[in-house]
């Protein structure tokens, strides 16, 4: 049974008729408590772990020295900083916000405020998921003015956070290098994290952060609040440490040239920002990710992926009808389940060679393939093999038929000419504009009418927003063109999966620019980064794996050397690396051995056996790449603590190191597991292999993992890794 409010610890709350002092928002672990009170702005008491109905009972607002105001506005104390902004209609730039009253509507808290002078009311919304102590926070805005108000700073949400020895988790990177992580004290001053790229919004940095109440952040210990901005545009992120005994964290939107014209009778909806807290530490605070994620923001979070092949890194735009039926018969061969035809299958006046044309230009190159998708689609049946395709709907080429037709639905600045991207000729197609929506709706609508066996669509977005301009909205809404862009986004997607709910869609980015929980609705994946590289993905996926659970996160085996670092891995290496997300692979099997072949439809083999335990199961992080220790490891462990899969990768190698002996977590203590180890190259098995531990030893003690697989002689390399499944007897 889901509680959400305890009120005066006496009264009982009904909508818009009686109301009380004490608001809790609980979930089963947590709890969220307000002080609300009528003619006051809210203020926040407590978020945390759960109280008990006498604990609440005596629960007063802290005494220590801070502004405790739920959603403070600008204008009455102008030295604070605020969530809301507003210039009224009559120029007046203050806002005085109280509380008018508490209504529940089923799983969601609102707490209704109205300006003491304006008609202007601002709803504070709280919707929880008790079983996974998520709680998504945001406001509704609306102008009961008759002029239109202009809205200059509107943050989902504020929390305090008591100061101490706080950490802040935050991901940080670039287009290859997406994910890192970065850990940091808390100190006076500001922390901002901002996105403006205006399509994607991953790479830079992550709108998703933890702050670890108890010191520098542990993985399986320790008080975190977790939270992440639910928004696929320009979002931003502040820490506020001031003179007072509190930080101040606003979450939402980023305002920056995006000023909103909220017209009369207008409510403005900001994205929510999705909260949780955890005494398990960062790891505990991404399992309640994970499973919030898989359960109600993530498309078919409860449908395992298929092992694909995808052609880029194989052919990149060399597309041709034989090659493609090759790699069918590749994958198939190693126990794939799907092909993906990456770029270069398009364009009919202008081919698509190199990445300097024919984007927006959908239709097959019948040079490159006579036969056409339906050909493809044949091959694949032949196969026993499903087939996915590669677009970029959202973009276009100035070298394309779409521009010399529609040359007004580009993202393009008034009275200037158009920024170009990618390839000298790149353009960002204006998703404000219905006709533009209309456009990118087609591509998928007309691809899955034509060829409705598809089963896969690769969806890219290679190109930020250069140019600040819309040839769409008016001179005076020009300021509209980030949020107007995300909404039309969202709009488009939102047909996509009422019309095609079983499709499954990656978001990629120029790799991961779209790793977000306002994208991951429609969307079954993301692509972590075009960086395949084993090595440089631990970080990554690491990093990622903070907020997003692995059934999102493709990680696909490749060619050495890498096509990005030019790194030489060994096959296993780039294999127990990618099966500890979404297994797939990125290469031209036909420049494979036998024998790396065959190492690749075992590991597939063994990887349908554990996806179920990799995809579903919860996750503890055990020893971080970023701390250095020579080492990285993780594990996954099923709800019921019969089956776990157990990672371990060396990052370095040197005569006579020391690493350290990896203590599991997540094991029943009281239960015997039995080890079997993954992907085997070694001549003989480890000690363990085939043994019983309990999960109190594997946890108090963990397992000695020698320091080099010894294959034989002319397979020995100097990158280690080893995967275990550990099965309760």
């Amino acid at each position: 049974m889901k509680q959400r409010l305890t009120i005066a610890m006496a009264l009982c709350l009904t909508a818009m008729t009686a109301w009380a002092e004490q608001v809790t928002v609980l979930t089963k672990n947590t709890a969220l408590v307000l002080e609300v009170t009528k003619g006051q702005q809210p203020k926040y008491v407590y978020y945390g772990a759960k109280l008990s109905a006498q604990e609440l009972s005596t629960l007063k607002a802290p005494a220590a020295f801070g502004r405790m105001d739920a959603y403070p506005a600008y204008g009455m104390n102008t030295p604070a900083e605020a969530a809301l902004a507003v210039t009224h209609g009559d120029g007046n730039l203050s806002t005085a916000l109280v509380a008018e009253g508490v209504e529940q509507k089923g799983d969601v808290t609102v707490v209704r405020l109205k300006d003491t002078v304006y008609p202007l009311h601002v709803n504070l919304c709280y919707k929880t998921y008790a079983e996974t102590d998520m709680i998504e926070a945001w406001t509704e805005i609306t102008n009961g003015e008759k002029q239109p108000v202009t809205l200059t700073a509107f943050a989902s949400a504020m929390l305090p956070i008591r100061r101490g020895n706080v950490w802040l988790s935050h991901l940080y990177g670039s287009w290859a290098n997406e994910g890192r992580l970065c850990e940091e004290p808390l100190t006076p001053g500001q922390k901002v994290i901002v996105n403006k790229d205006g399509t994607r919004n991953a790479h830079t940095d992550h709108g998703e952060v933890m702050f670890s109440l108890d010191g520098k952040g542990q993985e399986n210990a320790g008080a975190v609040i977790g939270a992440a901005i639910c928004y696929s545009g320009n979002y931003r992120l502040k820490v506020v440490t001031d003179d007072t005994d509190y930080h101040y964290f606003f979450a939402g939107i980023n305002e920056d040239n995006s000023a909103y014209h909220l017209k009369r009778g207008e409510t403005f909806r900001t994205p929510a920002l999705a909260l949780t807290y955890s005494e398990q530490g960062l790891s505990g605070a991404s399992r309640n990710f994970h499973k919030w994620g898989r359960k109600y923001r993530l498309m078919h979070g409860d449908r395992e992926r298929k092992i694909l092949l995808n052609s880029w890194e194989g052919v990149y735009f060399d597309i041709n009808q034989q090659g493609m039926d090759q790699m069918m018969a590749d994958i198939a061969s190693m126990g794939g389940e799907l092909f993906v035809m990456d770029d270069g299958w398009f364009g009919d006046k202008y081919p698509r060679k190199t990445d300097n044309s024919s984007l927006g230009d959908w239709v097959v190159d019948r040079q490159k393939l006579p036969e056409g998708i339906e050909g493809l689609l044949r091959d694949a049946k032949k196969r026993g093999v499903k087939f996915g395709i590669w677009i970029e709907p959202e973009m276009a080429n100035t070298t394309s038929e779409l521009y010399e037709q529609h040359p007004e639905w580009i993202v393009k600045a008034p009275k200037r000419d158009a920024v170009l991207g990618r390839g000298g000729t790149q353009v960002v197609l204006d998703l404000s504009n219905p006709k533009v929506q209309d456009f990118v709706f087609g591509v998928v609508d007309n691809l899955m009418t034509k060829y409705p066996e598809i089963d896969y669509i690769k969806w890219d977005a290679n190109m930020p927003i250069l140019n600040h301009g819309s040839q769409y909205l008016t001179m005076n809404n020009q300021s509209h063109l980030y949020i107007e862009y995300h909404r039309g986004f969202e709009k488009t997607c939102q047909r996509i999966r009422e019309k095609y709910p079983d499709l499954t869609i990656q978001a990629c980015a120029s790799g991961g620019g779209r790793a977000n929980w306002g994208v991951l609705p429609w969307f079954d994946e993301f692509w972590v980064s075009d960086n395949t590289d084993a090595l440089q993905r631990i970080y990554m996926q690491w990093g990622t794996s903070y907020f997003f659970p692995a059934i999102a996160m493709a990680s696909h085996i490749s060619a050495t050397p890498n096509h990005t670092v030019f790194r030489t891995t060994a096959l296993k290496y780039r294999i127990d690396v990618a099966m500890s997300g979404r297994l797939g692979m990125e290469i031209q099997p036909k420049n494979m051995t036998d024998d790396e072949k065959e190492l690749c439809r075992k590991a597939i083999a063994e990887y349908k056996q554990i996806r179920p335990i990799v995809q579903f199961g919860n996750i503890y992080r055990l020893v971080s790449p970023y701390d250095k220790k020579g080492l990285a490891s993780l594990m996954y462990v099923d709800d019921q603590q019969q089956k776990a899969v157990w990672y371990w990768w060396k990052t370095e190698s040197f005569q006579n190191e020391h690493l350290p002996r990896v203590k599991m977590a997540g094991l029943n203590p009281t239960r015997m597991y039995k080890v079997h180890e993954l992907n085997r190259i070694d001549l003989k098995p480890l000690d363990c292999e085939g043994q019983s531990f309990s999960g109190a030893y594997l946890m108090k003690h963990g397992l000695e993992m020698p320091y080099r697989n010894e294959p034989e002689w002319s397979k020995k390399s100097d990158w280690s890794s080893r995967v275990l499944l550990l099965e309760a007897e």
